[in-house]
């Protein structure tokens, strides 16, 4: 198995292009190294508000959005609050934890999973069933 330093992720709302009106979801993120986290601390808006960090940080380590392949600091900067929220958590994990996961609740049977953010599988799927059914009827 390969080290994996690149991990897909789908925006819960999605940036819209400003020049297009084009809505991107889709995106990648890549696992932070020290200078990701140290060079944003030189830099003056961090300096005047700690807050602006966070979207300095995400700017360096979001590969891509959408058709976008240059995230700047005004792209992060208009994402919506739930999307921000959402990226940060989702680096906390894949920074922090190694895989990205969460917690669900199927809305059907109320059975309780794992998913895996970065493919979106179940973990331990493989596992738990015979076959090796995907997600798609699961529950």
């Amino acid at each position: 198995m390969a080290f994996r330093t690149q991990f897909p992720f789908r925006l819960p709302k999605g940036y819209v292009d400003p020049s297009t009106g084009k809505v991107h979801r889709d995106g990648v993120m890549r696992l932070a190294t020290a200078r990701d986290e140290i060079l944003p601390l030189q830099d003056y808006r961090v300096q005047s508000n700690r807050a602006y960090l966070v979207i300095v940080l995400l700017s360096r380590v979001i590969e891509k959005l959408g058709d976008l392949e240059r995230i700047s600091v005004d792209t992060v900067e208009n994402l919506f609050s739930t999307d921000l929220a959402y990226l940060q958590e989702f680096y906390r994990k894949i920074n922090e934890e190694g895989t990205p996961s969460h917690a669900v609740t199927c809305p059907s049977c109320s059975h309780e999973m794992q998913i895996d953010m970065a493919s979106g599988n179940l973990i331990g799927q493989e596992d738990a069933e015979e076959g090796g059914e995907g997600r798609e009827g699961q529950g």
